[in-house]
């Protein structure tokens, strides 16, 4: 017999005997988490079916049992749990005789002062009320018989789960909109200050709801650090138990450095971070399942239907959507396509990321986790496709999140960005946080993928929001190690180093502007001096700001207000007054390089255009350069419509324009008067596929020039033969005119969500509009296409403001349109 066996048989069966051995119990510090709670639930078991026993004898009642259901029922008992029990009766015997034994097992239960859950019924009835009562069948599919007949309690057992697998198609979904309603109430367990270790999301409620989808033999959790992160919960709430002495599940403030002595961790922080990280776990499995759920359910409620339509027995394949190289979508989900070696393209992880989080839709769980396994490093630094990938994962908006999630639960994100570990799952202690670290700097990101529109550098911004608060993973001032950090991380993926300074500057002053304009006299001069000579230039201003905004609107509703906005607003107008004044002088023209002007000649002396393509890549870590483009140059006599043409046939022909530039030079006819040429320098890569021949190019633009060929119609046929897949609600184009932009002509800036023919459509405004382009400056940065445009009129001289308003004013509504 052990210790706690050793009391008298008459001491075991009364509420004295089981407290005194239960108090041992607990006290014993050799034995705590699941050999404590087996051991608790064991030891109550064994003094309920004495109870039972004595029980059953004075009320004279035969076929009858006593069931541990919920969390008793699984073992599960917590210092202060309340005990779920069903006495389980055939009926046989009379109404008085079974009150009677309830009341000889009940009264003494709660004589201890336990907590009780409590019910009387017969099989039949228990079925019924399961039926009737979502959360009573939960807890019966953990029934576990205490004493008594267990040939009834198998039999209840055995109906119960039948009817579960049986009713899965509807009883699902109503447990998946519980945990959805529970979630709204209680919030997200790993990002709470005081969560409740069992209601939150992420909690154990969550945890046992994944153990009933299970039973139901519908769909799987994915079981990988399952059962540790519902350990890990468990010994958290026994801990707060012991601690506080009563059944609560809310991990308060004031009990956190308590609760985390109890389970020997260094402090407080450390305690949330091991919370969140199971909570983190729970969650993800949480989506992962009811995403299978869902998809199960679909493919049953069609499958009928599809093979009477197709005749016969034959299984209908799923569909496949080509979203990018290597990456297709699948009912409902982004996964790997069949060709793709993931093995040997370490862009892969990030080019399935961004084309899911772009398309508004969930990477599948298998390809997450063939792409962990099996994706090789990427090169240091990053080719430039890696770099434009990871900007247009951030740049989606608030689809970003839930693809990021997938990647770091396989650890893939940390094995991007090693630093990343330093804040994953990193608390806040201030209220103003609605976030951990690195969910706070994902959700900067989210917020400045808004803001893209207001600044030139689109990809610096999502970068230095993703980075602003990495060094609050070390000690010291966060914004100085963290502009360290930033460096590091930039130049890794792949910036050069005038970009790596911007990014640093922002990080590192990322608090600037909102500390200034709210803690400073913003008309003392030498406020507004100090944050220019910081910020240096005014499109770092211009960065900073949006930074500022995306930060606070990131951090909770507490951070950011239309006062706090008005007086960053104020501060940025009054730091670039300050800007503007030392303005450095407009660059000279580059000279064509020795390529250009050859074409250039060459288009001059045939009339027609002239293209020449060459690949380009860096540097990798394997034996073969990474491919990251293809550089096309186009020279041609200077005509309307040249752009809008180019452009179109490279959309044709699904190549994706990285950045462009357009300028006309001036070149000696052979008949020795000077006549004009356009250089147009592209940057593409095909969407998916190899790249079309260049002979192939330049037909299909003669005959763009020409009028042959109709590209308006062709992008609309195309487009109406491929429906638009649902994704990600982007921020509304903008186009402004560029102050002083340029004594020679008048800059017209536009920035929108890229798309195949955007360009095309850009590009037709000037000519409609009668306008000259002297040169234009397109980039695609991520998912955001910025296009300058330096236009005159007819006579060659800059637009009068109203006429440039105007003009800025026809193409943001064409684009919206």
């Amino acid at each position: 017999m052990t210790s706690l066996e050793t009391t008298t048989e008459a001491e075991d069966s009364g509420p004295s005997g089981y407290a005194a051995a239960r108090l041992r119990l607990l006290n014993e510090k050799g034995r705590s988490g699941p050999p404590r709670r087996a051991a608790l639930a064991k030891l109550t078991d064994d003094w309920l079916s004495a109870l039972f026993a004595t029980a059953t004898l004075e009320a004279g009642v035969r076929g009858a049992a006593l069931v541990a259901v919920g969390g008793y029922g699984r073992g599960e008992l917590s210092p202060r749990s309340d005990l779920d029990l069903l006495l389980l009766h055939d009926g046989g015997a009379d109404a008085g005789a079974i009150a009677t034994l309830a009341d000889r097992i009940w009264y003494p239960v709660w004589d201890l002062g336990l907590a009780l859950d409590h019910s009387v019924r017969t099989p039949g009835e228990a079925r019924k009320v399961a039926g009737d009562d979502l959360k009573v069948q939960l807890g019966l599919l953990d029934a576990r018989p205490v004493a008594g007949d267990l040939g009834l309690v198998a039999g209840l057992r055995t109906t119960v789960l039948a009817d579960w697998r049986n009713q899965a198609p509807k009883r699902l979904p109503e447990l998946d909109e519980l945990c959805r309603e529970r979630a709204e109430r209680q919030g997200e367990l790993q990002f709470l200050l005081e969560p409740d270790l069992k209601e939150a999301r992420g909690g154990l409620r969550d945890a046992t709801a994944l153990r009933a989808v299970a039973a139901s033999w519908l769909a799987d959790a994915p079981r990988e650090g399952l059962a540790e992160a519902r350990r890990i919960l468990l010994d958290a709430r026994d801990a707060l138990h012991l601690v506080t002495g009563r059944a609560t599940d809310r991990l308060a403030l004031q009990e956190q450095d308590q609760v985390a002595t109890e389970l020997g961790l260094l402090d407080a922080d450390a305690l949330l971070r091991q919370v969140y990280e199971a909570a983190r776990t729970v969650s993800y499995a949480t989506d992962v399942t009811w995403r299978e759920v869902h998809r199960v359910l679909r493919a049953r409620s069609v499958r009928p239907r599809l093979r009477a339509m197709l005749g016969g027995g034959r299984t209908p394949q799923p569909e496949r959507s080509p979203l990018a190289e290597g990456v297709v979508e699948q009912d409902g989900e982004v996964v790997l396509a069949r060709a793709a070696k993931p093995e040997r393209d370490p862009v892969l992880p990030l080019r399935a990321a961004a084309a899911a989080a772009q398309s508004g839709l969930p990477i599948s769980l298998h390809a997450v986790r063939r792409l962990a396994a099996t994706t090789r490093p990427l090169p240091v630094p990053w080719p430039a496709e890696a770099r434009e990938e990871l900007v247009t994962l951030l740049g989606a908006g608030e689809s970003t999140v839930g693809v990021w999630e997938a990647l770091e639960a396989e650890g893939l994100i940390t094995r991007l960005l090693p630093d990343w570990e330093r804040v994953r799952c990193r608390p806040q202690r201030n209220p103003v946080h609605t976030w951990t670290v690195d969910r706070h700097l994902v959700e900067a990101a989210v917020k400045a993928s808004s803001l893209t529109r207001r600044v030139g550098r689109p990809d610096l911004l999502l970068i230095a929001a993703l980075l602003h608060d990495i060094g609050k993973g070390w000690p010291g001032d966060h914004s100085v190690a963290g502009e360290t950090i930033a460096k590091d991380v930039a130049a890794r993926i792949g910036f050069d180093r005038a970009d790596v300074a911007v990014i640093a500057t922002l990080v590192r002053h990322h608090l600037l502007l909102i500390e200034t304009a709210t803690r400073r006299d913003l008309d003392d001069p030498a406020t507004v001096d100090s944050v220019a000579a910081i910020v240096g230039s005014a499109g770092t201003l211009e960065l900073l700001h949006a930074l500022t905004e995306a930060d606070a609107l990131a951090t909770g509703p507490a951070a950011w207000s239309s006062w706090r906005g008005s007086l960053v607003a104020d501060l940025v107008k009054r730091v670039a007054a300050v800007l503007a004044g030392d303005a450095p002088a407009e660059p000279e023209p580059t000279a064509p390089s020795a390529e250009q002007e050859r074409l250039a000649i060459e288009a001059l002396r045939t009339g027609e255009p002239v293209l020449a393509l060459h690949a380009q890549a860096e540097p990798s870590a394997g034996d073969e350069p990474e491919p990251v483009g293809v550089e096309l140059l186009i020279a041609l006599p200077d005509q309307p419509g040249v752009l809008p043409a180019a452009a179109g046939v490279l959309a044709l022909h699904r190549l994706t324009v990285r950045a462009a530039d357009l300028r006309s030079i001036e070149l000696p006819s052979e008949l020795g008067e000077p006549s004009g040429v356009l250089l147009l320098s592209w940057r593409v890569a095909a969407e998916y596929g190899s790249l079309p021949q260049a002979a192939r190019l330049r037909a299909d633009l003669v005959r763009a020039l020409d009028g042959s060929l109709d590209i308006p119609a062709r992008l609309a046929e195309r487009e109406a033969a491929y429906p638009r897949r649902r994704g990600v609600k982007a921020p509304p184009p903008r186009v402004t005119v560029a102050p002083a932009g340029s004594r020679l002509a008048t800059v017209i800036e536009g920035r929108a969500q890229d798309a195949p023919g955007l360009l095309h459509r850009i590009g037709r405004a000037p000519d409609e509009s009668a306008l000259r382009v002297r040169s234009a400056h397109v980039s695609t940065l991520g998912a955001n296409a910025v296009d300058a445009f330096y236009v005159t009129g007819a006579e060659g001289a800059p637009l009068p403001p109203e006429q440039a308003s105007q003009t800025a004013r026809a193409l943001e509504a064409m684009l919206r349109a």
